[in-house]
């Protein structure tokens, strides 16, 4: 893959970066700018070199519309107390206004271009009419830098295909995250350990298959974990269960067993009568994980898991982490995540390699005040981490080699 170093000297070029600027917004307020700042070393480097830096990203999905509630407008305001400059927004990604802006720069200026998703062919399944498009981003820029880790899973316009078009590198977080993950995942010390949570089983079955092949240790929580529950004959009430799944997850835990991987899930639940939304009446108990009533919805791990969990992160030297392991929102379903936390720091502390898998499990971290240099790597891809994690071909990637 190559880097910015393979771009040699870019004082005065005009440099396309393609950042991932999908940050949480609260109506214009950003509550999250962990990945703005991830961006800034590589928009630093560019200008400190002198380069016209051209900026690039999506926020939410406009689905091919203008929707003005999507506007780069607050990041761009970001970006720009975060760099000590003024950061322009262009009007639109390619048009008469991201060309006068781009005309009018001097070196070492940077510039935002509007929603790359405004446009309908940025995630055209028709290869040809998202090249055609790809094209006239391209005419901005004398070379590409690739430096959104969070959309190099999926081919893309601004990313894949004008990485086609122009000399291009993988930016330095893209680099940084390449590395940290392979660390990861490709002859790990061991013990390795991989911990998963979130809502869904079926998002993570790629992950799993995968990995009953490397880890020493699976650690399962969130809501998956009542699939997994069930597959073992257990009552899980009202929990998020995916019925369609159990057989699989049946079969995962006979590969687990047969190929000596450790399998833990949480021996006690904190349930409650329903999801705590509105005006829903908040009432938690904690039951045996076997025990869980029929009337009763889980929505954390218990406090005996909270210290298993823990303690089979610390007694790890590779940990990567993937998934809340309950409605971490909500202060009474938020001990489990914060348990797993607390342990990848320990273990960080104890000489671990630790990796938290981006997405829902980053922003926990953030949320709940705990230091983001306590961990070996954040990730700021959800879904490239875990499809990196299932050791699948990322376009992104490829296009850059």
């Amino acid at each position: 893959m190559k880097t910015l170093q393979d771009l040699g000297n870019l004082k005065g070029k005009r440099v396309l970066v393609r950042a991932d600027f999908n940050v949480p917004l609260n109506g214009t307020t950003i509550t999250d700018d962990g990945r703005i700042r991830a961006a800034l070393p590589t928009i630093k480097n560019l200008k400190d070199q002198g380069a016209k830096v051209i900026v690039m990203a999506h926020l939410g999905r406009p689905k091919g519309k203008v929707v003005p509630e999507l506007s780069l407008a607050p990041v761009a305001k970001r970006l720009g107390e975060l760099l000590g400059i003024e950061v322009p927004l262009a009007k639109d990604t390619y048009g008469e206004d991201a060309q006068a802006k781009v005309t009018a720069m001097n070196d070492g200026d940077v510039i935002l271009l509007e929603n790359v998703r405004f446009n309908p062919e940025e995630t055209s399944k028709d290869d040809a009419e998202r090249a055609a498009y790809a094209k006239k981003i391209a005419a901005l820029g004398d070379v590409f830098v690739s430096d959104g880790f969070g959309v190099v899973h999926r081919a893309q316009g601004s990313d894949y295909d004008v990485a086609a078009d122009l000399p291009s590198a993988a930016g330095l977080l893209v680099q940084k995250e390449v590395e940290a993950l392979s660390k990861g995942t490709e002859n790990p010390e061991r013990p390795y350990t991989v911990v998963l949570g979130g809502s869904k089983v079926s998002d993570k079955l790629g992950v799993i298959e995968n990995l009953l092949n490397k880890a020493d240790r699976l650690v399962i929580g969130g809501g998956m974990v009542f699939t997994f529950l069930k597959a073992q004959g257990y009552e899980v009430g009202s929990s998020l269960l995916e019925e369609d799944q159990v057989d699989k997850v049946k079969g995962y835990i006979e590969t687990a067993k047969s190929r000596g991987v450790e399998l833990v899930f949480p021996t006690d639940i904190v349930v409650n009568k329903s999801f705590p939304a509105g005006d829903a009446a908040i009432d938690p108990q904690v039951v045996p994980a076997d025990a869980i009533p029929s009337d009763m919805m889980g929505l954390d791990i218990g406090p005996d898991s909270c210290k298993l969990f823990h303690d089979k992160i610390v007694d790890s030297k590779t940990v990567v982490w993937n998934g809340p392991m309950g409605v971490f929102e909500v202060p009474q379903f938020a001990e489990g995540t914060r348990a797993v936390a607390q342990g990848m720091i320990d273990a960080t502390k104890a000489g671990a390699f630790t990796i938290v898998g981006g997405g829902d499990s980053a922003s926990a971290v953030r949320n709940l005040g705990f230091p983001e240099d306590g961990f070996s790597h954040i990730s700021t891809g959800g879904g490239a981490s875990l499809e990196f994690l299932e050791g699948k071909e990322l376009p992104g990637l490829k296009v850059l080699e």
